[in-house]
């Protein structure tokens, strides 16, 4: 039986997690879990799945707990450190990586430091601090299983394969919610527009991220890491109805995809139980029912977030981390309304060239970078928010 810790278990990535888990029982327990300031989600969570460990970033949430959960055998902890002893559990033997945004970066380093094979849905991380992360799973011996349903689609279908024979890694993106868009109505758009995603039931940051292609930028940077490929070999798609989730390209212009129903059930699983796969109830792909498959290349001036994670990466060092933290505060602004839409790459771009970017050789350097940004791009949102769209 596999012992699993989740990081970020009240969000959708961790609610799936814990379905598998509870499919599976004789496979997986939980051991350990953390939240953000979701007491009453967690409290569910703990009296379902009795892991041993606890943790609340928000210390005020988890006083809420304790007293909530004053019944149970569950040591409840608070803070970052909490969320940090958690991921890092001697007797686990998975660590689930779902937090959101780049406070994920460190418990999910420290897993890796701590020995454990990491699932790793929280692409933040890898953005932030991508070759660090992987000079320590080289080190520690442990890997980086991807969950992102196209990285997933990208380890499997580079899986029996020489990484000599690939010729191109393409990333599927769906286009999110307002890819039909004009740029003049894309400066209108209010949340609850973007919010609509037409294929994935996701958390609120991760769908705008989608909605401005972002989510893509911060996934080609990802693959860089994951699968140590340059820029120059990771190619984007816009493939509307989110069945292919991403193809290999191989030198004698063979391409092998990895096709299934928009369902992060199937990609958790496979990170779960790797090399093997779990039977999961899930429907039969209908081809024939769904007719036809449709790619478009993506719109780089309509949605520049895009290219701003190709230049992030391109530039290197400390400016990828710059890139995500820019956006986690330019996305949380406009949830908020206090930019508009288009505001948000602007943003991150005036973010980026501010930046002087620095060779990242240590976790204190990119998190001095995130710090150096998030107060940047602040500056610039309050700078904005006056004439944002409303």
């Amino acid at each position: 039986m596999k012992s699993v810790v989740i990081l970020g278990s009240t969000g959708s990535i961790g609610t799936n997690t814990l379905d598998i888990v509870a499919k599976f029982p004789e496979q997986f327990r939980v051991i350990g879990l953390t939240a953000g300031t979701k007491d009453e989600k967690l409290e569910e969570q703990v009296r379902a799945f009795r892991p041993r460990v606890v943790a609340l970033s928000d210390s005020a949430a988890a006083g809420r707990l304790r007293r909530r959960c004053a019944d149970m055998n569950v040591e409840i902890l608070d803070g970052r450190n909490g969320v940090a002893q958690v991921a890092a559990l001697p007797d686990s033997d998975l660590v689930v990586s779902a937090i959101v945004g780049g406070a994920g970066l460190v418990p999910t380093l420290g897993a890796i430091r701590a020995g454990k094979h990491v699932a790793l849905a929280n692409k933040e991380p890898m953005v932030m601090a991508g070759q660090l992360m992987q000079a320590e799973a080289r080190r520690y011996k442990v890997r980086i299983l991807p969950v992102d349903s196209e990285h997933s689609a990208i380890f499997q279908s580079l899986e029996g394969h020489r990484k000599a024979d690939v010729r191109k890694l393409i990333l599927t993106a769906s286009g999110g919610p307002l890819w039909d868009l004009s740029q003049d109505d894309l400066r209108h758009v209010k949340p609850a527009q973007a919010l609509k995603h037409p294929n994935w039931k996701m958390g609120a940051k991760i769908t705008i991220d989608s909605a401005t292609l972002m989510n893509k930028g911060l996934e080609v940077v990802e693959a860089r890491w994951l699968f140590d490929l340059p820029a120059s070999q990771i190619d984007t798609l816009i493939h509307r109805e989110s069945i292919i989730h991403s193809l290999v390209e191989y030198t004698d212009g063979s391409m092998i995809a990895q096709l299934g129903l928009p369902d992060m059930r199937t990609p958790i699983s496979y990170a779960m139980n790797y090399p093997t796969r779990l039977p999961l109830d899930l429907p039969s792909l209908d081809l024939a029912g769904i007719g036809k498959l449709t790619f478009q290349r993506p719109d780089h001036q309509r949605f520049p977030c895009l290219s701003l994670g190709y230049e992030a990466l391109r530039i290197g060092g400390t400016m990828p981390a710059t890139l995500n933290a820019a956006n986690e505060i330019a996305v949380a602004a406009y949830l908020q309304e206090q930019i508009g839409f288009s505001d948000i790459a602007d943003v991150i771009r005036h973010t980026m060239e501010a930046h002087e970017p620095k060779d990242l050789h240590t976790l204190d350097e990119a998190l001095e970078a995130d710090r150096w940004a998030r107060e940047k791009a602040s500056a610039l949102v309050r700078a904005l928010a006056p004439s944002a769209v409303r």
